[in-house]
Formats: structure tokens, C-alpha cells, sequence
């Protein structure tokens, strides 16, 4: 294996059991969605969405959202799950927003009006999305797609920035979102609280400060599509997020990619920092302080710092895996563009 401090084993320090081994695995079959979890639920066109947070609280702002995972290793992870033609609204982040896709075809757009720039991702694609800009994506498929997300920082950022017309027609559609980050549904006779305003609206002079930016200053910069990710890393480990990667960054965190072939790939090492697993392609072996998991595509597996542990797929045939690792960048802010 390689990046992230080390120290390779010739023998296992048992202190992951099997129970415990399986309690870190999020299975993509068992993966809990929250259908209320953001302003546009009601909106005509954003209304099938479903939002499942892997590892951490993530952004979610409804008290129904299910989460797996709460220990947050510096990121947080989540998924957005949408049928064809469902779009997620526009909005920004304070920390870095890295996605993949995991099924389907997506469109992702970008600028205050979401006219800026847009692309097409298909599976396996990643997208670093720059800081500093509204950004949205449809499903544009045919079936049920699936992207994954990664969110910098513990607290994710502090939520969810939203374009003032996507508070504004979300109101018209009953959900009033509270200057605490907090939905109300109208239609559930809910109100707001005594003393809390509604989340205000991003002043003219605000909306000024956020740059254009088009498909030619965002598209070879930040993002990395999975035949080239895979071509570059086929016979060893290639980092595509950080320092050294494809996508050069340091956003809190940074991804590397696995693949059968690969050097080095399923030997034993012990790393001081938190590492995730999530499969894209392929069934891997995962060992952790001598104890062992099969993962299947769309499964992820969080593996605390300070144990010994080796991953090499299970089966020959296609593969693939993002491996997630902490860095101790600041607060997990990513580049502006």
C-alpha cells in the first residue's frame, strides 16, 4: 500500500473483533434513506430525492435523517440517491464536496442560476467541486442513480448555503428553513419557534462576491474520469485527490484508488489515521487485526487509525475501490477556483 504514514507488519496486533469489524461496514443493500432531508423535498423536480449519510452527521436539515456512522474521521461521507430527471438544488459548501458516481448518469451544473457550466459524469467519474460556487445535478440516466459524496471537515462546514430562489420556491411548496439550519413543514402545521427568524436570503452584494466560472477553468482541474483513473493506476496505487494526485488538493482528505494488478495491493500495514473503504467495482477482502469481511459494490467500511489491516480483491474480473484518508490539512477547506 502507499501514502499515509505506515509501518508494515509481519504479525497482527488482535484488537478488531469480528462483531466489531462488521459494526464499521455500512451496507449499500442496507443503507437508510431520509426522504425530508433538505428545503426542496417539496419542490416539483427535487421531490424523489433520497439523502443517506454514511459516516457522520453530514448536512442534512431534518431530525429524521438516519445516520450510520457518527464517529467523523476529519470528513464527513454521504449519498444521494435520485430516479431519472430528479435534480438536487442549488447550493454551496463552505468545506470541499468531492462525489463519485456509483450508478447512473449524472449532470452537474454550476453558477448562481446554475448556466455557468455543466458536464456529464458517468460511473466511476470524480468531481472535486471547487468551494466558492452554487452548484447543482440531475439524474440524466435512464434507471435509479446512486453518487457518493465526500464532505470536508468533522461538522461538514457548518451546513448548506441555497441559492435564494431555492429557499424561495421551497416556501411556496410549505418547508420554511430556520436561521438555526432547521426545516419546518407547513403542511404538518409546524412553524417556526418563537424567536427564530428564517434563514435569510444572500444579499445582491453577496451573490456578486461568488465567481463565474466555466467548463474550461473547472472541468481539467477537477475532475477525473474513471477509464482515465484507471488507466494511470493500472498496475500501481494511484492517488487521484491530494498533494500528489491527478486532482491536485488539499481539501482535509485524499483519495486513492485500488484495482486488481495494482503493487503491493493486499499486503498487511498498520496507518495511524482513519481509512474508508468504498468499493465501486468488484468484491474485496478486507482483514483488520486479523479479523476479515467481504465487500460488495456500494459498500463501505471505516477502519480506525492505529490497527493493521490489508484489502485485495476477492475475486478476479473488474475492480475498483476508493480509499478515503484523513490528512491533517485545515479544517478540510478546499481550494477556491
Amino acid at each position: 500500500m502507499v501514502a499515509g504514514p505506515l509501518i508494515k507488519q509481519s504479525s497482527w496486533v488482535n484488537t478488531l473483533d469480528k462483531q466489531t469489524l462488521e459494526q464499521r461496514i455500512v451496507r449499500y443493500g442496507e443503507l437508510v434513506p431520509c426522504k425530508t432531508a433538505f428545503i426542496d423535498t417539496h419542490t416539483p423536480g427535487s421531490d424523489q430525492k433520497e439523502n443517506f449519510t454514511i459516516i457522520g452527521a453530514g448536512v442534512s436539515e431534518s431530525p429524521d435523517q438516519y445516520v450510520h456512522i457518527r464517529e467523523t474521521p476529519g470528513f464527513n461521507i454521504g449519498a444521494a440517491g435520485q430516479p431519472p430527471k430528479c435534480t438536487n438544488s442549488l447550493h454551496t459548501h463552505r468545506t470541499a464536496e468531492v462525489f463519485f458516481v456509483h450508478k447512473g448518469t449524472w449532470r452537474f451544473f454550476w453558477g448562481i442560476d446554475g448556466t455557468d457550466g455543466e458536464f456529464i459524469a458517468t460511473e466511476g467519474d470524480l468531481f472535486n467541486i471547487p468551494t466558492g460556487i452554487f452548484r447543482g445535478f440531475e439524474n440524466v440516466g435512464k434507471e435509479y442513480g446512486m453518487i457518493m459524496a465526500v464532505l470536508g471537515g468533522n461538522n461538514a462546514g457548518g451546513g448548506v448555503i441555497w441559492a435564494p430562489h431555492v429557499i424561495q420556491t421551497a416556501e411556496k411548496h410549505g418547508l420554511i428553513l430556520a436561521e438555526t439550519g432547521r426545516l419546518y413543514d407547513t403542511k404538518k402545521g409546524k412553524s417556526l419557534p418563537h424567536g427564530v427568524n428564517p434563514m435569510p436570503l444572500l444579499t445582491e452584494e453577496e451573490l456578486a462576491q461568488f465567481p463565474i466560472v466555466n467548463e474550461k477553468d473547472v472541468i481539467p482541474h477537477y475532475v477525473a474520469r474513471y477509464l482515465d483513473i484507471k488507466a494511470i493506476g493500472n498496475k500501481e496505487i494511484v492517488q487521484v485527490l491530494g498533494k500528489q494526485g491527478m486532482l491536485k488538493d488539499k481539501p482535509g482528505f485524499e483519495i486513492d484508488f485500488l484495482q486488481e494488478g495494482q503493487k503491493d495491493l493486499g499486503e498487511r500495514y498498520t496507518s495511524n489515521q482513519h481509512e474508508i473503504f468504498m468499493v465501486h467495482e468488484g468484491y474485496w477482502k478486507i482483514e483488520v487485526d486479523n479479523t476479515f469481511a467481504v465487500l460488495a459494490p456500494g459498500d463501505t467500511c471505516a477502519v480506525p487509525p492505529n490497527t493493521t489491516r490489508s484489502i485485495k480483491p476477492n475475486v478476479s474480473g473488474e475492480t475498483g475501490l476508493f480509499l478515503v484518508r484523513s490528512t491533517d490539512d485545515e479544517a478540510g477547506y478546499t481550494k477556491d477556483v
